[in-house]
């Protein structure tokens, strides 16, 4: 039995990336509208009945305010090219510890794109 919840955030940020070929859209300063989707997964439910309470997620959300929300995220991710799958990597590293039962890192920067890292 595995149980598994979700809590969508939005920022808004700028980035652009290293080593595209020369004339690479993506090598120019731009940005995007993210979203971040968090999932968390618990082989059984607490005495409340919840793999975690949504609420509970509230320093997650003030940390993306305060760390990454109109930033340029060159200066935020500087040991990694700020690809939406690095940045869904290093949210979910700096978050696994505080909850464990994060399983998965979603990032969008556009409707229509969406990486994951999920260990």
């Amino acid at each position: 039995m595995s149980f598994r919840i979700t809590k969508e955030f939005r920022f808004s940020a700028s980035h652009r990336l290293d080593g595209l070929p020369d004339g690479h859209q993506c090598g120019r300063l731009h940005g995007h509208n993210y979203v971040v989707t968090v999932e968390l997964s618990a082989g059984g439910l607490d005495a409340v009945g919840f793999v975690r309470d949504y609420g509970e997620l509230s320093a997650l959300k003030r940390w993306l305010d305060d760390e990454v929300d109109h930033r340029h995220l060159n200066e935020v991710l500087v040991d990694r090219n700020p690809t939406a799958e690095n940045l869904a990597c290093w949210i979910y590293e700096r978050w696994a510890a505080h909850y464990p039962e994060l399983s998965a890192v979603h990032v969008s920067e556009t409707p229509k794109t969406w990486a994951e890292y999920r260990p």
